[in-house]
């Protein structure tokens, strides 16, 4: 998600950790393919589903364009091969996820890469969508959506999927990736709609005259998609909480999304990041507390109403109980999954 701002000044770079494998000094827009199926990977990170032990290296080439598989190379931009097991037989519930995403951005478009808290919550939609149906044929909104990762996972059991973010260039690259990823995933291409949503402006967003054709156009919302975006009962959100100005609006926008329409359910998932800090003279880890402040977990929320209680309920999802599905990321022990919702007794009267 963008964070509105801009300069005439040349824009510190940032890369994702997924992409540290990209080749380096990259410019414009590379592809990545990952892979899933509905068996999760095992503790060594393979999914030998025949027991037959046997592996092999796998070096294959990536760029621009075409459906390749992610490459790997050093720092010095020599190859690196990747060993991974290779079953007897082909898989036939293999999946490949291509991702278009650029290898750096500035801060106001980090939304054009790859983020592992996105892989992460992507991995906890495959795992419910292989174990249960929790999400067949629900309405949902992926708030800050960046590439679409989680909303392209989720396109294969949904019945209709916002997803939204903010910025010609990013939304224009999600759409590319669901054009990339329908035939493959076998998802119908209406099922998803890419839309902006400035957090900056909240919820409702303007109406516009929704135009396919006419860039400036594209990406508006027309009055029927916001009343069928209100029906939505799954809110997703990957690696938005960064920045504590943009926490605020983030939080604003889900709770009035939240509070329209039917009951929803936000699953957040997030990448705590460590920096030294002045004020408390000490290693935290920027923005978690202020993220923390706009919601009680259960233990907390129990009890009478209070009317200074936050409006929001979270209860952290136990990832031991989340199994890894896709192969190309290591989690680390920074990462979150939240599951929050809205608690409307606790309104100010």
């Amino acid at each position: 998600m963008g964070d509105g701002g801009g300069g005439a000044e040349e824009e510190e770079q940032v890369m994702s950790e997924v992409h540290l494998g990209c080749p380096p000094h990259f410019s414009g827009l590379h592809v990545s393919r990952f892979s899933f199926s509905s068996r999760p990977l095992g503790p060594s990170g393979d999914d030998d589903c025949d027991g037959s032990g046997g592996s092999s290296l796998i070096a294959a080439t990536s760029g621009s364009c075409g459906l390749p598989d992610a490459v790997a190379v050093d720092e010095d931009g020599d190859l690196v091969l990747d060993r991974r097991r290779r079953n007897k037989h082909v898989r036939s519930d293999y999946h490949p996820l291509t991702i278009q995403h650029g290898v750096t951005s500035s801060l106001k478009s980090v939304g054009l890469q790859v983020w592992k808290a996105a892989l992460l919550l992507a991995d906890f939609v495959l795992h419910k969508s292989f174990t249960s149906s929790n999400f067949d044929g629900v309405t949902a909104i992926d708030v800050g959506a960046g590439t679409g990762l989680v909303g392209l996972v989720l396109a294969r059991v949904a019945r209709r999927i916002f997803i939204t973010d903010r910025g010609t260039d990013i939304l224009d690259n999600c759409l590319a990736n669901v054009h990339i990823n329908s035939r493959m995933l076998k998802f119908d291409e209406a099922t998803i709609c890419v839309r902006e949503l400035d957090w900056k402006m909240s919820w409702p967003p303007p109406v516009g005259t929704y135009d396919p054709s006419d860039p400036s156009l594209r990406y508006l919302w027309s009055a029927d998609d916001i009343e069928e975006a209100e029906k939505a009962t799954v809110l997703f959100a990957a690696d938005v909480i960064y920045s504590d100005d943009l926490t605020d609006l983030f939080f604003d926008t889900v709770k009035k999304l939240m509070s329209s329409g039917a009951k929803k359910v936000l699953y957040l998932a997030l990448e705590k990041r460590y920096n030294f800090s002045l004020d408390e003279l000490d290693i935290v880890a920027n923005g978690y507390a202020h993220f923390r402040s706009f919601f009680a977990t259960q233990q907390e929320h129990g009890g009478a109403p209070d009317r200074h209680k936050p409006h929001l309920v979270g209860k952290q999802i136990d990832l031991a109980e989340v199994p890894q599905y896709i192969r190309e990321y290591e989690r680390g022990k920074d990462l979150e999954i939240w599951e929050i919702e809205y608690s409307p007794e606790h309104e100010l009267q």
